[in-house]
Parts: C-alpha cells; sequence; structure tokens
C-alpha cells in the first residue's frame, strides 16, 4: 500500500455518536484517494478519484451497515 503525505479528518455528530471520516490522497487532480467512516464499530474503506463522490459513497456504505445491522 502507498503511504500519503496527507491526511484530512472530518467529525459528524450525530445521535448516535460522531461520525469520523479520515480522507487520505486526493492530492492533485486525477489522483486517487482513500476515505474511511466509521461510527463505533462499524468502519467503511473506499476507494475513488473523486474526493466528494468518495466521501459520500463512503457515508452511503455507512448508513447501508448500519440500518442492516439494526435490522438484525
Amino acid at each position: 500500500m502507498r503511504k500519503f503525505n496527507h491526511m484530512e479528518a472530518m467529525f459528524l455528530p450525530t445521535d448516535q455518536g460522531m461520525i469520523k471520516i479520515f480522507i487520505y490522497g486526493f492530492q492533485s487532480i486525477g489522483s486517487w484517494g482513500q476515505v474511511i467512516a466509521q461510527l463505533e464499530d462499524v468502519t467503511v474503506n473506499t476507494k475513488g478519484y473523486s474526493r466528494r463522490k468518495t466521501i459520500v459513497r463512503s457515508l452511503t456504505q455507512l448508513h447501508q451497515m448500519l440500518v442492516k445491522k439494526n435490522d438484525l
């Protein structure tokens, strides 16, 4: 795995806890990056070329996993 020199963190407060989003890469236009979203014990790892779309995709996957977890 490649090491990234650039990392950003976003924190979103919710009723269930704090959503932590870690963003690696996306330094120049067209370069790929990685987004890790986590809420308590559920973690999603997503890679892509578009920073905004990758963040939205990771949050969507996190939401789907939480809904599936609560249905059980």
